[in-house]
């Protein structure tokens, strides 16, 4: 094959004189598109990879946003749970204080009201006296005092108790003596030895009682 293309070039010379310019300009026309092809495929490659980048930059910076924005509501939460318990412990805090001042009004005076039950005593004890037109009059006004005083007493709160015929209560009655009385419960109080008060609904002072006992007969 060789030979045949040397024997040809021999008595074809100027056939290929005019041919090698030919086939020259062909191969570099051929070597341009070829070099313009690559460079388009490179270039479009490049554009790939840019784009893909940038995408993957855009995803890693959303989750980046995503993450902030959850640690700043568990933030804004937990301020907020903190933020209603200091709201809910300042309440505490003013009702108590109120509550404080309120009791510090209405027993401000417990103990100047335990020193003046026992005037009152006093003039409970007190006798009526002989008969007559004199002690008739003291009689009539021991008993205004007497009225007078539980009247001052109602007004700011302090009351006397009512124990007789009532059940034994330890917040209220004090038991100096247990007795044996008919047609009285046990565990009944048969006998009051000293009045108890009460200060807006507190026991200053507890009553004196006597508790009946069950009877034999029972």
């Amino acid at each position: 094959m060789a030979a045949l293309c040397v024997l040809f070039a021999r008595k074809n010379r100027k056939a290929v004189r005019v041919l090698l310019p030919v086939a020259s300009e062909s191969s570099r026309i051929l070597v341009g598109l070829y070099s313009r092809a690559a460079e388009q495929c490179s270039s479009d490659s490049f554009c790939q990879d840019s784009e893909c980048t940038d995408h993957q930059s855009h995803l890693v910076t959303l989750r980046a946003l995503e993450m902030r924005a959850s640690k700043l509501e568990e933030q804004v939460q937990n301020l907020t749970e903190k933020y209603n318990k200091a709201l809910a412990d300042a309440d505490t805090v003013r009702r108590k204080t109120q509550k404080f001042v309120e009791d510090a009004k209405l027993f401000g005076i417990q103990s100047f009201c335990r020193d003046l039950v026992e005037v009152a005593d006093l003039l409970e004890q007190a006798p009526d006296g002989p008969e007559g037109e004199v002690a008739q009059g003291t009689s009539q006004e021991l008993a205004k005092i007497r009225s007078r005083l539980q009247c001052i007493f109602a007004k700011h709160g302090l009351e006397k108790m009512n124990p007789m015929g009532g059940k034994y209560d330890p917040y209220d009655h004090e038991i100096v003596c247990h007795m044996v009385a008919e047609g009285v419960e046990p565990g009944t109080i048969a006998v009051v030895k000293q009045q108890g008060y009460k200060l807006h609904g507190r026991t200053i002072r507890h009553a004196h009682v006597g508790v009946a006992l069950e009877t034999q007969d029972r």
